[in-house]
């Protein structure tokens, strides 16, 4: 079962494993959607990651016992419970070049060519394990192994949106202009964050999503 335990004085970490797995993963965001739908007056945002579940509350209106009582609750039926319908999105990319400024320093990094790279980058599909670290930013996982690659050592201070990038065995998406230090493979031109939709963000925790290369990628 999973572990409950305090984070500071406003919120309560369940913990289901530590370790980067999609049935873990599920569990997790089985749990989030049974919270959000059955809401305890003083409880705020629950926010999924790789395979934990943070719970924000208010330590003015709720005791971490009560808090930690009524998500425990909802356990067994979170283990029972499948996570909701995943959304399937297809990303078009222009890898390399101008869009990709670090594919061929991926390819050179693993003794491949730069179409292998694109070759491998978008033979899998991936699932969006949790959002951050800015707003529409989607954790994609896993990397095929022959992809994994450490961050920059000196991150970048700009890093334009829509860019995909990798680091670890994770890939992501930049949804706005802002500094990082991931390996950038492509440019998207998909939106990704719309603060004035309904639906701000194209992704959420679960979703599938593939990478499909675009006619005239570089390195393709």
């Amino acid at each position: 079962m999973p572990a409950l335990t305090p984070l500071g004085d406003s919120a309560l970490l369940v913990k289901f494993g530590d370790e980067i797995d999609p049935d873990l993963n599920r569990r997790v965001q089985a749990l989030a959607v049974l919270l959000g739908s059955a809401p305890l007056d003083g409880v705020g945002e629950s926010l999924p990651a790789y395979a934990s579940l943070l719970v924000h509350y208010d330590p003015l209106r709720l005791e971490y016992a009560e808090v930690a009582e009524w998500v425990g609750g909802f356990l067994d039926q979170a283990e029972a419970a499948a996570a909701r319908p995943a959304g399937q999105i297809e990303v078009p990319v222009h890898y390399g070049g101008q869009s990709g400024p670090d594919l061929e320093a991926v390819a050179a990094y693993h003794k491949i060519s730069s179409a292998e790279v694109v070759r491998l980058h978008t033979s899998r599909t991936y699932t969006v394990y949790m959002m951050g670290f800015t707003p529409g930013f989607p954790y994609l996982g896993t990397l095929d192994p022959r992809l994994v690659t450490p961050r920059l050592e000196t991150p970048r201070t700009l890093v334009p949106a829509g860019t995909v990038a990798i680091a670890g065995q994770q890939t992501g998406i930049y949804p706005l202009a802002s500094p990082g230090g991931w390996r950038l493979l492509g440019r998207t031109p998909l939106p990704l964050f719309d603060l004035s939709s309904e639906q701000p963000f194209l992704f959420a925790p679960g979703d599938e999503v593939r990478f499909v290369p675009l006619e005239g990628a570089d390195g393709a």
